[in-house]
């Protein structure tokens, strides 16, 4: 018999995050020759489910009606799903289903759903990367890997942000079905096998903004404006027309972080600007950036990015 996938879509959810994991299971399907996945979307309630974009959804079925055996749990996201709360009844149903499944999960901000459920307690998952703050302070139990596209724990599944899905629903199908043919699903596709690198490549969480009071921000402008020159707590102090202590002390009490880790991160933002927009070898991107050499900036790349100076390049600028 046919497998159940069922993907669980609340109002305002994120419609890829729905359309882009059953198109792989879909695709599955005509590679095997045979309908070895059947693909459900369900409803919390009664009605066309309204997306974010404004597409209309009509559900195969509703939380806690039928009894048909679900093989695959899915919970898409939706830019309010933080702020979404969920009937006890549809929570309920979601709790116990899951429990049932061989395997359940979320995609993106599907993973606040979940959470609300408890099953993600003790767990480690991932979300879309703006959202693991507001994950981590609702949900303290929940183990979060910010960087991952998806993460496999015992039954759970849990996938990045939007296009993490496909990445997710990839991963399920080789489970399922193999090596050879999750690549001709990808093939079929136009998707990475597995794509390099995690999500903080795609993140804008790190970069950096004026914060704290008036001095300390007119120090980071001209700190940002200047990556290239020596930004010392001595030389940022004298800018600020601070002792060098005094500074440091204010610093990191309103900003959060050190000064040096946020000149370092500064220092990254410009590395992915000049990256991102133009053709600058390793090596003048890390003396324009501040960097001592390209063995420095790469190592203070793959700590905030994910991935290496050249790899960024080759994934985030257009060919034309």
């Amino acid at each position: 018999m046919a497998k159940t996938v069922a993907v669980v879509a609340l109002p305002g959810v994120q419609l890829l995050d729905v359309s882009g994991p059953l198109d792989v299971f879909a695709q599955a399907n005509i590679e095997m020759g045979k309908e070895f996945y059947a693909l459900k979307v369900i409803a919390s309630q009664r009605g066309p489910i309204c997306s974010s974009s404004g597409v209309r959804l009509l559900p195969d079925a509703i939380a806690g009606e039928g009894s048909e055996r679900i093989d695959t749990l899915l919970v898409a996201g939706a830019p309010n799903a933080a702020k979404t709360a969920l009937s006890p009844h549809v929570l309920k149903w979601l709790r116990t289903t899951a429990t049932r499944s061989r395997r359940y999960g979320s995609i993106c901000t599907g993973a606040f759903v979940l959470a609300a459920t408890g099953l993600l307690d003790g767990h480690h998952v991932t979300t879309h990367w703006a959202a693991v703050d507001d994950l981590a302070r609702a949900f303290p139990k929940v183990h979060i890997d910010e960087d991952a596209l998806y993460v496999r724990d015992r039954k759970l599944r849990t996938a990045a942000g939007v296009t993490a899905g496909l990445d997710l629903a990839l991963a399920l199908v080789e489970e399922d079905l193999g090596r050879d043919i999750a690549k001709r699903v990808a093939g079929q596709l136009v998707m990475y096998f597995k794509r390099p690198g995690g999500q903080l490549q795609f993140s804008r969480k790190g970069e950096t903004r004026p914060m704290g009071r008036s001095v300390l921000q007119e120090v980071q402008r001209w700190v940002a404006a200047n990556p290239d020159l020596e930004h010392s707590i001595a030389s940022m102090a004298k800018h600020a027309g601070l002792s060098a202590r005094h500074f440091a002390r204010l610093f990191h009490t309103e900003v959060g972080i050190t000064p040096a880790a946020w000149v370092e991160t500064t220092r990254v933002t410009a590395a992915r600007m000049l990256l991102e927009n133009g053709h600058d070898t390793p090596k003048l991107v890390a003396s324009k950036c501040g960097f001592a050499n390209a063995d420095t900036l790469r190592r203070a790349f793959q700590k905030h990015v994910g991935v290496t100076p050249a790899e960024y390049r080759k994934q985030h600028t257009v060919q034309l």
